[in-house]
């Protein structure tokens, strides 16, 4: 799990939980059924092996990076490169921001929730003042989470209190050299990749990229490469390994590195992706929580799936398969799906309308299941 962590450089965190948090499907693509308690139990050692901060996205990292990330939250004191809605925080309400820090400093941790405030109107993204002095705290590195509890809600605390010594006091390198270490870690975890590629592993701007790749290049890191029916160059990382034909299948999380930057996933596959989570249901193609079914690779199918843990099932909402899907997809994908749920402890796999019709082998194993509500986190 740790080699897998550190090969992939980080995993991605998100809050939706219709089917299981995000950071814990890559994992499962790669190394099958492991214990998701071990994974929980690596992210709250001590001392830290782990720790959350904003790589790609909301990203839990290896510890060693923490130095290589210091010139964002250096920015983020200055009120650059961070969400709209946080940088007053940065200039003319620095004051709350502060006073929130100094909570934390004399009473400990604390979350959102903890703040006598009430909500700015409804929704997901209706935060709090007091929730936006915590985020921009947090993206300029003055509080570190420490754990989340509850509903996945974020606990900060001083960062001395929740790092390690060693790290926190490891020499702070330059944004340039920082950010060819970054590149260079997407160059080995992408294998292939155009500039655009790269840059958006750890979401750097191109003004902050081109001169680290053209140094990377330089020094022999990345191996300029031509890929047929790419147009843009591509980048070979030094170490990657030959080509090879690829057996297995795996369902793969909306957010797995191998999918994320969907241009990229459109150019390996030719396969065009996108997560509907929030277009409204009538519009929707191919579902809500919709994951790519990597077989033999190639990605010939996606499913739309959530997990009704009230009565433990594994709920196949729709399927859709691609046009050149071979025709042992619907079987194979059957066997994966009995994977997953035994993975997510439900014992049962249930079928939704727009499932059943599709072709899928449901046997004795998969029960019709009636239509169901918007999912809603």
């Amino acid at each position: 799990m740790r080699r897998e962590i550190g090969r992939l450089g980080l995993l991605q965190i998100d809050s939706v939980n219709v089917l299981v948090r995000a950071h814990y499907l890559p994992l499962f693509s790669r190394l099958g059924a492991y214990a998701r308690d071990r994974l929980d139990a690596m992210a709250a050692a001590r001392p830290m092996r782990f720790f959350e901060y904003w790589g790609h996205e909301a990203s839990l990292l290896p510890i060693d990076h923490h130095p290589l990330l210091r010139w964002r939250m250096a920015r983020a004191r200055d009120g650059r490169d961070v969400w709209r809605r946080l940088e007053p925080f940065a200039g003319e309400r620095r004051n709350e921001a502060e006073a929130v820090l100094a909570r934390i400093a004399a009473d400990g941790p604390l979350a959102a929730s903890d703040l006598a405030e009430t909500r700015a109107g409804s929704g997901m993204w209706a935060w709090s003042a007091g929730k936006h002095a915590l985020e921009w705290l947090f993206w300029a590195g003055l509080v570190a989470a420490t754990h989340r509890r509850g509903s996945f809600e974020r606990v900060y605390d001083l960062p001395e209190r929740v790092l390690p010594r060693a790290v926190l006091a490891r020499p702070t390198p330059t944004g340039a050299d920082a950010r060819r270490d970054l590149i260079s870690h997407a160059a080995r975890a992408l294998g292939v990749a155009t500039a655009q590629d790269l840059r958006d592993y750890y979401r750097l701007s191109p003004a902050d990229a081109d001169r680290p790749i053209a140094e990377l290049v330089e020094d022999g890191t990345l191996v300029p490469a031509e890929v047929r029916g790419w147009r843009r160059q591509a980048y070979l990382h030094r170490d990657a390994r030959p080509g090879r034909r690829l057996d297995g299948a795996a369902l793969l999380s909306p957010f797995d590195p191998l999918v994320w930057h969907r241009p990229r996933t459109e150019r390996l596959f030719g396969f065009r992706y996108r997560l509907e989570i929030y277009t409204p249901a009538h519009k929707r193609e191919h579902g809500y929580y919709v994951l790519p079914f990597l077989m033999d690779g190639a990605l010939v199918a996606r499913v739309d799936l959530k997990a009704d843990r009230k009565r433990g099932r594994l709920v196949v909402q729709r399927v859709h398969l691609e046009p050149e899907a071979p025709p042992a997809t619907l079987e194979r994908l059957l066997v994966e799906l009995r994977l997953m749920a035994s993975w997510l402890d439900l014992p049962r796999l249930a079928a939704a309308p727009a499932a059943a019709g599709t072709g899928l082998p449901v046997a004795d194993a998969v029960e019709a299941d009636p239509p169901a509500a918007e999912p809603v986190e």
